[in-house]
């Protein structure tokens, strides 16, 4: 298991031949993301490309007609179009040395806990689409339960469905990054005793200017992941 990727990271995991590799959390703003170029390479190397949860997700649901397989709710939602902005899935997170703790709640989780409270008739769905609505109107680096319950009394004094949410949430939180992150193992370690042959891609690989340089600047690179924004 390794950090989260950054631009190069797939590439370089990918020389070491692998039969498979598992995409879940990449970063972006302090650090190139992940190329769709290094994952159609690796895959024309014969190494099988899954992707869930954040990251993962996204370039799953961006790949899948080229052979990257996407695996849980999150990928699905991407693919079938009910989501579409990156922040959906960006957090950010403390450093490598507390194993990167997210800091702020993916709206993918929030969306994910909102719909299980509705289920559980917790909240109502009218108060579920306010919440959303709210939460969604946040910056990702500020979107946490708690600023969103303050800013829901702010709105809605009268409302009792805040207090009923903040008393479930400690039991009823969803944590759909982690349960598609889990989902795609399986994935993966089914895969791997199935008795697998190498990835066979249908696509022909172009390597341009382009991509010869940014092979060049990934092997220059070492293997430092400092940024505290990510996906």
């Amino acid at each position: 298991m390794l950090a989260p990727a950054a631009q190069g990271d797939i590439y370089k995991a990918a020389k070491e031949r692998p039969s498979a590799i598992g995409l879940i959390d990449g970063y972006f703003e302090t650090r190139p993301s992940v190329w769709h170029k290094e994952i159609l390479w690796a895959m024309q190397q014969g190494v099988h490309v899954f992707g869930a949860s954040s990251m993962g997700a996204l370039r799953a649901a961006e790949l899948a007609p080229f052979g990257m397989v996407g695996v849980g709710q999150i990928y699905k939602a991407y693919q079938e179009g009910w989501i579409e902005d990156d922040d959906e899935v960006t957090v950010t997170h403390g450093p490598a040395e507390l194993n990167y703790p997210a800091l702020s709640e993916a709206m993918v989780n929030i969306r994910a806990t909102v719909s299980r409270a509705v289920l559980e008739e917790v909240i109502s769905a009218e108060f579920s689409r306010q919440l959303l609505a709210i939460a969604k109107g946040l910056h990702y680096k500020g979107r946490s339960f708690p600023k969103i319950m303050t800013l829901l009394r702010d709105s809605l004094p009268a409302t009792s469905e805040v207090n009923s949410l903040v008393e479930w949430l400690p039991s009823g939180r969803v944590d759909q990054k982690k349960l598609d992150a889990m989902e795609m193992l399986r994935a993966m370690r089914k895969m791997a005793s199935s008795g697998h042959t190498p990835m066979d891609v249908t696509f022909a690989f172009e390597s341009t200017i382009a991509w010869r340089a940014a092979i060049r600047k990934a092997e220059r690179q070492g293997p430092g992941f400092y940024g505290q924004d990510g996906y």
